[in-house]
């Protein structure tokens, strides 16, 4: 089995709102330039986010789609669940409630 890639693993904490999508986006955009077939945003450590935040995402995905690979939201609280429910974009993104490092395996 391939290793975990940990450069296509990104960790978030504490709340992702309109302050901190801008890092959020530049991170993604780091990781999603090398084109990995898969990337793991990991949301354990996530206590809320916001539009801003889900806005972010969304282009992310669209943007590792556009290039054929995966992008997997990883280790969800259900709070945090709640929140992409109610967007309906738990139909949208691919979501492992568990924290499942090998997923960023290629």
């Amino acid at each position: 089995m391939t290793q975990p890639d940990a450069a296509n693993i990104l960790p978030l904490e504490g709340e992702i709102d309109l302050d901190v999508a801008p890092r959020l986006e530049s991170s993604l955009a780091r990781i999603t330039k090398k084109q990995p077939a898969h990337v793991v945003v990991d949301l354990s450590g996530v206590t809320f986010i916001d539009s801003s935040g889900l806005a972010v995402l969304i282009r992310a995905r669209e943007d590792v789609r556009n290039y054929g690979g995966k992008l997997i939201l990883s280790g969800i609280k259900e709070d945090v669940l709640a929140i992409f429910e109610m967007a309906r974009l738990d139909q949208v993104f691919l979501i492992n409630q568990r924290n499942d490092k090998l997923l960023a395996a290629d």
